[in-house]
């Protein structure tokens, strides 16, 4: 490790005074203009990792669901998955060290991590379409290049292709080809042959409009448009040619605003869907006959495809094991329709893809999504294997369900929730069910809900037990959020502290839209007085 060549171009790449930054969830994120040392040392670390884990890692140039003027950047692990929980705290050190201490950090980390130096390192990179993605993701190669590691810059992807090379890369080529052109073949094939039955039989041609959020999966949906069959046709809207990315559209807005975004043309009950920036969440809506706007979020999404594989398995009736795993933002109605009328069993983690990830391997088919629409299945080895031996043995209702099976594990990224391979999913189960989409809004009926952020001084003055369900600290608040919680109907809350920035998270169910913004300003309130409030006070009415 040439620590002195590490020194000389660091200085290129300067780390502003006073800049502290946290990996969490989603890597690193912040204003574009401070990560041009987050960058370069996240190359850096990259090359540790590699000659860790004798493996390829990625690096994705990306802030997802974040304004244009943001940027971030996350590491992504042999397998495809998130970075190890114990290199999220070497990123950290290794972000803020100031400029003298960077070579003994790196030292540190890797003889903490018993890292071998002698071995070598391949790096993959992808980005998304911000303004700021390609300077920093020189940044990143100057990093991983000056410590000696080989790299790939694949250029613009979404964040799931990028996990999707990786793994592919790892795997020998087992779970496919590592190139954009086998992703594309690897998915669509799937596809074709999952909704084969259904487009023969004279549902043959299906219209979905989509709101790519002005971002990357524009660009990649339109190249994969002409490998799916003709029974579906995919209109792209906010496809990056005029608006900002992520401004008034894409799946965060349309979820959290609870309405469709600008620049697309809805007619009534025409389905709907909506990527975040980087192509990892999908939600869907429509308008019904009289105007009314309906959000499908990751909750009926998980409903769906969870009650699709719990249909397969009872025809193929091996034992095999299916769990639905949700965070505390699932709507209760969802996890009483999953339990009490579908008969799956439920499990709830803490907020955060790598908890869901992490339960739903403990099954032999795991489905998670958070309500803001990311999420994806994962199947264990073992049922991949048996699912796979019964499409080749079985007789013909066994085996024709054992086929759909391999063919949904086949569309599905297991590495991540990836936008365009749940959609082709979710397709193939209208399509094969005869399913509209108002059908499908119509399995439950969600209880309406409301998230608020209250700015706090400190968000480490809050801290929470029971999936992030009850609050520990500070002392009185979860008695006065319980008190609240009793003055309404089917009612609950539940407040958490954002793992980036000083705000706190309030969430509130009712058996009103009225009552479920009443309690959600109360319990708001309760958090600024209890919590340490800054600025502005909780109004009415937000």
């Amino acid at each position: 490790m040439d620590l002195d060549a590490v020194t000389k171009q660091s200085v290129l790449h300067a780390k502003p005074d006073g800049l502290v930054l946290q990996y969490g969830t989603a890597g690193f994120r912040t204003k574009a203009e401070h990560l041009d040392h987050v960058m370069f040392r996240m190359g850096l670390l990259a090359v540790l990792r590699s000659k860790q884990t004798k493996s390829t890692i990625g690096v994705m140039v990306t802030a997802s669901h974040n304004p244009e003027e943001d940027n971030g950047v996350k590491l992504v692990d042999p397998l495809g998955e998130m970075l190890a929980a114990s290199w999220e705290e070497h990123a950290t050190c290794l972000a803020n060290a100031e400029e003298q201490h960077l070579p003994r950090v790196l030292v540190d980390i890797s003889e903490k991590a018993a890292v071998d130096l002698h071995q070598d390192a391949f790096v993959v990179i992808g980005r998304d379409t911000r303004p700021s993605s390609e300077r920093l993701s020189q940044s990143v190669i100057d990093g991983v290049t000056v410590l000696g590691g080989q790299f790939y810059d694949y250029g613009l992807l979404t964040t799931p292709q990028l996990h999707y090379m990786v793994f592919c890369r790892n795997s020998n080529g087992q779970y496919g080809k590592a190139t954009v052109e086998g992703y594309y073949q690897k998915l669509s094939s799937a596809f074709v042959e999952l909704t084969k039955q259904a487009f023969c039989r004279g549902d043959d041609h299906r219209t979905l409009k989509v709101d790519c959020a002005n971002g990357i999966g524009a660009l990649k949906l339109a190249e994969m448009k002409h490998y799916f069959s003709p029974g579906l046709s995919v209109q792209l809207f906010n496809d990056g040619t005029k608006g900002k990315l992520n401004h008034l559209c894409g799946a965060d807005f349309v979820k959290s605003h609870q309405k469709p975004p600008q620049g697309i043309e809805m007619r009534a009950n025409e389905r709907c869907c909506s990527f975040d920036g980087d192509a990892d969440r999908i939600v869907y809506y429509y308008h019904d006959a009289d105007g009314q706007f309906h959000l499908i979020d990751g909750d009926k999404i998980a409903t769906l495809i969870s009650s699709f594989l719990k249909e397969l398995l009872l025809e193929i009736g091996d034992g095999l094991s299916l769990g639905v795993v949700q965070t505390a933002y699932a709507n209760g109605s969802s996890t009483r329709y999953l339990e009490e009328v579908m008969k799956v069993p439920v499990y709830c983690t803490k907020t955060g893809v790598k908890h869901l990830h992490h339960k739903a391997q403990e099954f032999d088919i795991g489905v998670y999504f958070e309500a803001n629409g990311h999420g994806t299945v994962l199947f264990s080895k073992a049922a991949e294997t048996k699912i796979k031996q019964l499409a080749k043995e079985s007789e013909d209702e066994k085996r024709k369900a054992a086929k759909m099976l391999e063919n949904i594990i086949d569309l599905f990224n297991q590495t991540i929730g990836d936008a365009i391979s749940d959609m082709l999913v979710i397709e193939a189960i209208l399509a094969l069910k005869g399913l509209t989409v108002q059908q499908w809004d119509a399995l439950y009926t969600d209880l309406p809900n409301r998230q608020l952020k209250v700015k706090v001084a400190d968000r480490q003055v809050i801290s929470t037990t029971d999936a992030e369900r009850q609050v520990v600290k500070p002392p009185g608040l979860q008695e006065a959020i319980n008190d609240l919680v009793k003055k309404y109907r089917l009612s609950r809350a539940f407040v958490r502290p954002s793992g980036t920035e000083d705000i706190v998270r309030v969430y509130a169910e009712a058996d009103s839209q009225e009552n479920t913004d009443s309690l959600a300003y109360e319990v708001s309130l309760a958090v600024f007085q209890l919590a340490g409030g800054i600025g502005e006070r909780p109004q009415r009415g937000f």
